[in-house]
């Protein structure tokens, strides 16, 4: 069994998008906070005081956070596919529209949130992921 290390490219690129998103976050977050004069309460129940900020700058933190939630699945599976030794060909293909579709999904979240489209995208992306883990799967078996 050989290492197939070009799996590792789409989870590079997702972790520098979740990288953008985190910034994005915060260049948002941060002025909406300064703007509206909060002052940050620990006593409150986490996420309260934030459920006050523009829905617009809540969009940025949700997807983020969406972005710690399933993908940590696809890391899992590009690193078991690259140690297997399967990390070209259609799991290559399947990774990086994966990651594309994930950058579709965080900007259309953030720019505009129609929930029913922003649904489409997770379910075509969460699909695609199936894929690979089945893909996987059948390496292994």
């Amino acid at each position: 069994m050989s290492v197939s290390t070009e799996i590792l490219a789409p989870v590079v690129a997702l972790l520098c998008w979740t990288s953008v998103m985190w910034l994005w976050m915060y260049a948002t977050r941060i002025p909406a906070i300064q703007k509206a004069g909060m002052q940050l309460d620990p006593q409150r129940p986490s996420g309260q005081q934030m459920a006050e900020l523009p829905a617009s700058v809540r969009w940025k933190a949700d997807n983020y956070n969406h972005l710690m939630e399933q993908p940590t699945m696809f890391y899992a599976v590009a690193f078991a596919l690259a140690l297997l030794g399967e990390g070209s060909g259609l799991n290559l293909s399947l990774a990086w529209a994966y990651v594309g579709l994930r950058v579709v999904h965080s900007l259309h979240q953030s720019l505009w949130n129609k929930i029913e489209v922003r649904f489409a995208i997770f379910s075509l992306s969460s699909l695609v992921l199936i894929a690979l883990v089945v893909r996987a799967a059948l390496t292994l078996w």
